[in-house]
């Protein structure tokens, strides 16, 4: 699947979802393959609404099965790490939490990833969309598990 493909995909599950987006946020869906290109095993489509030095806000969407690998949030120029607040609005995810084990979410459970924890997680058969509340979000210096993969 081509990235355009994976954008419309995604398009078209926040619209079932009844999640609008603008024509820009639209055309600016982040594909992340993490440098792996197996998008439809690895992977997750991603619309920012806002990202500012103390909050951020995102909508996940993973295809089914699509899972987003191992990984952390470190501290960073003296603040703990990002902490994060997923809410799933549609389909299920498995959540993998250091500390915590396995959490499943259906849609309107919510769980909190504190900073700099290892967390997984992957949609069940339908796919998934997640809310996504969480501090600044610095995408480019979490620090993976898999040591091929590249943010």
């Amino acid at each position: 699947m081509t990235e355009a493909e994976a954008r419309e995909r995604a398009a078209a599950m926040l619209a079932e979802a009844g999640i609008a987006l603008t024509p820009p946020e639209r055309a600016q869906i982040e594909v992340a393959d993490f440098g792996l290109g197996r998008l439809d095993e690895v992977g997750l489509q991603i619309v920012v609404y806002v990202n500012t030095d103390r909050v951020c806000a995102k909508e996940l969407v993973l295809f089914p099965r699509q899972r987003c690998p191992e990984h952390r949030h470190p501290p960073v120029e003296g603040e703990p790490g990002k902490e994060e607040t997923f809410r799933v609005r549609r389909g299920v995810i498995d959540l993998h939490v250091e500390g915590a084990g396995d959490i499943v979410l259906e849609p309107g459970e919510q769980y909190t990833i504190p900073p700099n924890t290892l967390h997984s997680f992957e949609a069940g058969d339908d796919g998934a969309i997640v809310s996504e509340f969480s501090t600044t979000s610095r995408d480019a210096l979490d620090v993976f598990t898999d040591p091929q993969i590249v943010r």
